[in-house]
């Protein structure tokens, strides 16, 4: 058992990107967040899900080439293999929590980002 208030861990970007609040044993749990036209890199996992959840602001996020309009309240499961991409192409900050299971160190294959209209 532990823990910690989200205020103990730091954005992997000074006030942005993922923040983890959690790394294994069994599955991650992260606090996420993108400024006006922020992104990452497209990646695939090979065994780990995810699951994103949208607290504040909007974003699009990419699986397999299909763009979804996610705002407060959304839910997105990604399956291992989906390649997906986050962008926030709002003029808000978003917010999200993000969740990865199975653990696994190492699990993650960047590809190139998709071409967006």
């Amino acid at each position: 058992m532990f823990k910690l208030n989200e205020n103990d861990r730091e954005y992997r970007f000074g006030d942005s990107g993922p923040k983890y609040l959690m790394k294994g044993p069994r599955s991650n749990f992260a606090l996420v967040q993108f400024h006006p036209g922020e992104d990452f890199r497209a990646h695939y996992h090979n065994v780990m899900e995810e699951n994103f959840f949208i607290l504040s602001g909007e974003v699009d996020i990419v699986v397999d080439g299909v763009v979804h309009h996610l705002t407060p309240g959304d839910l997105i499961h990604i399956e291992p293999g989906e390649v997906h991409y986050v962008i926030n192409r709002s003029d808000k900050m978003v917010k999200m929590v993000s969740t990865l299971a199975p653990f696994q160190e190492v699990d993650k294959v960047e590809v190139d980002n998709p071409t967006l209209d």
